[in-house]
């Protein structure tokens, strides 16, 4: 049977309608890595997310719009973008039993941000304000989203460099937040060459990975990405975790 892998989802709000939803390109990369992807909605109670979680071998953090910065207790500035609160309450309730249980878990983009987050770390709300040597990480408007904007350099020894099997590849980039303070428990695996971190890893063995590129949009020019996937999916499949 395949692994279950869990994506909480995003909100769209179109008058009085409110959609939860999740893209294409994260479902159709977990399927051909041998992962059935599940959408997990938000605004549900704690004890249905708990029963969710139950069912779950795998989590995966989507990216998406700004984690709300007082998650890593800082005011909001000027130069923060769009927040999903309800998101935001939902990844972090499932992403802390995750770390506590040793689910294997892998974020992208928004993801990896929100997982160093939920393991005590902080974040830069803007590059260009906050580290105005980076390059531009933003997504150019027009551009297509798999366009390869600048290359990383991952520890070799890394499990992110295993998935891989690379040490150094060029990557898109989509984002305008990135990790300033790296949690507690997790190692930095992966920078760009202006030195914004581009992977993390749970320093325990646990597979708790996350890449600020977009792997997804990548899948089907780099068969490295599909690897990538895999590795989560397989880690998924033969997690030994106790469920409480």
């Amino acid at each position: 049977m395949r692994p279950l892998i869990g994506i909480p989802t995003r909100t769209y709000t179109d008058g009085a309608i409110v959609r939860f939803a999740v893209g294409s390109t994260y479902t159709r990369a977990l399927e051909l890595a041998g992962g059935a992807p599940i959408a997990i909605p938000l605004q549900l109670s704690e004890e249905t997310l708990r029963d969710i979680f139950t069912h779950l071998d795998g989590l995966l953090l989507a990216g998406g719009v700004d984690v709300h910065p007082g998650e890593f207790d800082e005011a909001v500035e000027l130069f923060c973008g769009e927040i999903d609160r309800a998101r935001d309450a939902v990844e972090l309730q499932l992403l802390r039993r995750a770390i506590d249980q040793k689910m294997p878990i892998l974020g992208i983009c928004r993801g990896i941000q929100m997982l160093n987050v939920a393991a005590g770390g902080s974040l830069y709300q803007d590059i260009g304000a906050q580290a105005p040597h980076a390059l531009r990480h933003e997504h150019i408007h027009g551009e297509p989203y798999n366009r390869l904007t600048h290359s990383i350099e991952i520890d070799p020894p890394s499990r992110l460099a295993h998935a891989l099997g690379a040490t150094r590849l060029d990557v898109n980039s989509l984002h305008h937040q990135s990790i300033k303070q790296v949690a507690p428990g997790f190692r930095v695996v992966a920078r760009a060459p202006d030195g914004i971190v581009e992977g993390i890893e749970s320093r325990n063995g646990h597979f708790a990975v996350g890449v600020q590129f977009h792997p997804e949009w990548l899948i089907d020019d780099d068969a490295r990405m599909v690897r990538l996937f895999k590795e989560f999916v397989d880690a998924a499949k033969n997690s030994d975790r106790s469920v409480a």
